[in-house]
């Protein structure tokens, strides 16, 4: 017997079949066929946000911690440009999502014809999606959302995004009585990509005949689970480890293998060890400009590179390779580990990896030393706030790094133990993401706290989420490195052309912001009041700000960052 349901409710069963729980969206009337389809399945949690690019933001979130993918809702004209903003975050970062938004009735769109809020929202979200369709038809959900399922998930994941008019979502139509019975595994490909095994050989001859190698871990082993064969392979190789800013926690920050996250934000430790490489495994990695300097990546032609990536365009480029294996990250390692013998790594250096590791123990004394400088009386050293957080922190707490000179601080003294429990966002940099991941990592984890370390600039993008936060009761602790400025901005006109233009942002309580919206909120100017504010902000059972004074101080790694800004056509000419 044929099942009869609308556009809306078919979409419904075909997000429940893929196991999606969460949606995150504002509200829209043209949106209303497809949330009341929702309200009608609690298997679905629906998060209504007060603006619609925190959506992707919050599924991206979920992505980054969970694995699972979720929706962003919009409605349209305005809803989709909003989107757009979210979608960077998620594309720049291969999270993969599935963005819905709505549009005019089929008559009246595609082509536009002039009526309030016309907009091709395809069109504007397609730099910024893997893919995107209009469903002109209801008929054809089925194959439009498994397909854009399968496009999300396979190779080089990332977000997609399908436009549905209103009218498509009215439309009532006949399906099979087992259409929405298919599993997913029989629409897309379920298993890990491996490796040829010619590619391991040679990755496996190149360790033989490594002296000093150094293994970079990219958000490839965090997507794929190999952060424990990454990590017995260091282990076997004697080996120090990088985890680039996707790879927060692939080794915990107190490991004997760690010399810093995430490249130049790491200083001149994570520099040195590049310089003294000769072997590189590079996991899941595809060399952003945090690995840069004014020459292009830290891996130099010289460098005996081993590159594991699933996506083939990240194989070569930025950065060539000797040996490339196309290949799931966990699947590529497990055929590595397989083919050990004891020749791989018996060459290395006894004194490499505790070299490496005593650069970096150099490197936080002189981050701590930093820190020592306390407070004024009216404002701390950002070393020493950064400092105090994490001393504050419960062990279980999930940690979110925004703002762009402030995550710096946040990287270095923030203590990771394992994956997913730090996020950044180092694709897109998109200042004000902290605050949707915080939300979605709260609803997605109840029981244990939940903290953004943010900048004042960048809090300010998305602080109407406080609102929501109250409202679905999510107690996220926000504490706002608050110098008052666009400090990094400020620092850069003043040193390069000698002006200072709109960098100013005085006077603003953001914690009287947050009490205004019904939640907690306290000023601090002196670092012994960090510890007791973050006890009584999370007793409080309410989402909280600290809005703690600081000063602007250059982080040590900014000199690299500006190298690193340096990098122009020249430098294509002689790449080492």
């Amino acid at each position: 017997m044929a099942l009869r349901l609308n556009g809306a409710q078919a979409l419904v069963r075909l997000l429940l079949a893929e196991d999606v729980r969460q949606v995150y969206g504002v509200v829209g009337g043209k949106l209303g066929p497809l949330l009341q389809a929702i309200a009608q399945h609690p298997r679905l949690g629906f998060l209504g946000l007060r603006h619609e690019a925190a959506g992707p933001m919050m599924a991206a979130a979920c992505h980054a911690a969970t694995g699972r993918m979720a929706v962003a809702l919009a409605e349209m004209g305005p809803g989709g440009l909003n989107l757009a903003s979210g979608l960077g975050v998620a594309w720049a970062n291969h999270l993969p999502l599935l963005a819905l938004t709505t549009n005019q009735n089929r008559a009246a769109c595609y082509p536009h014809s002039g009526m309030f809020m016309d907009l091709d929202t395809v069109a504007v979200t397609r730099p910024v999606t893997k893919w995107n369709a209009v469903v002109h038809d209801a008929r054809r959900l089925p194959e439009l959302v498994r397909r854009a399922f399968r496009e999300a998930l396979s190779g080089r994941p990332g977000p997609v995004h399908l436009d549905i008019p209103n009218d498509v979502l009215t439309q009532d139509c006949e399906f099979a009585h087992d259409e929405f019975e298919l599993s997913p595994e029989r629409y897309r490909a379920s298993g890990r990509m491996r490796p040829d095994a010619g590619g391991v050989a040679q990755a496996l001859a190149l360790l033989r005949e490594a002296r000093r190698p150094l293994v970079v871990a990219g958000g490839g082993v965090v997507a794929s689970g190999a952060g424990e064969a990454l990590r017995e392979i260091a282990r076997r190789l004697r080996a120090p480890v990088v985890p680039t800013q996707m790879a927060l926690g692939v080794v915990p920050s107190d490991s004997p293998h760690f010399i810093g996250h995430g490249g130049l934000i790491a200083g001149q430790p994570v520099r040195s060890a590049f310089e003294e490489a000769d072997v590189i495994l590079a996991v899941g990695c595809r060399w952003s400009s945090w690995m840069w300097d004014e020459q292009g990546p830290f891996a130099r032609r010289s460098h005996r590179t081993i590159a594991i990536n699933l996506d083939p365009s990240a194989l070569g480029h930025p950065a060539v390779h000797e040996v490339g294996l196309q290949a799931d990250a966990r699947a590529a390692l497990a055929d590595l580990l397989a083919g050990w013998d004891e020749g791989v790594g018996a060459g290395v250096d006894a004194g490499w990896l505790l070299g490496a590791r005593a650069g970096r123990m150099a490197y936080e004394a002189r981050l701590s030393a930093l820190a020592d400088e306390g407070d004024d009386g009216e404002a701390m050293h950002p070393a020493a706030l950064a400092r105090a957080i994490a001393r504050a922190l419960p062990a279980d707490a999930l940690a979110v790094y925004d703002g762009g000179h402030t995550s710096f601080w946040s990287n270095d003294f923030t203590p990771v133990r394992a994956e997913r429990t730090r996020l950044h966002e180092p694709g897109m940099s998109h200042l004000g993401f902290g605050t949707p991941y915080a939300l979605a990592l709260q609803q997605l984890n109840p029981e244990r706290p939940v903290v953004q370390i943010t900048g004042d600039g960048s809090f300010g993008f998305t602080l109407a989420e406080l609102d929501t936060a109250r409202r679905y009761k999510l107690p996220v602790l926000t504490v706002v490195h608050n110098n008052q400025a666009w400090g990094i901005i400020r620092q850069g006109q003043k040193a390069a052309l000698d002006f200072e233009l709109g960098t100013a942002l005085e006077d603003t309580d953001y914690a009287a912001i947050a009490r205004g919206f019904g939640c907690h909120g306290e000023r601090l100017t002196q670092v012994a009041q960090v510890a007791p504010a973050i006890a009584r902000a999370l007793a409080s059972g309410l989402p909280a700000v600290l809005d703690c004074r600081t000063r602007f101080v250059p982080h040590p790694a900014m000199p690299m960052f500006g190298r690193m800004n340096r990098f122009g056509f020249d430098a294509l000419t002689r790449l080492p």
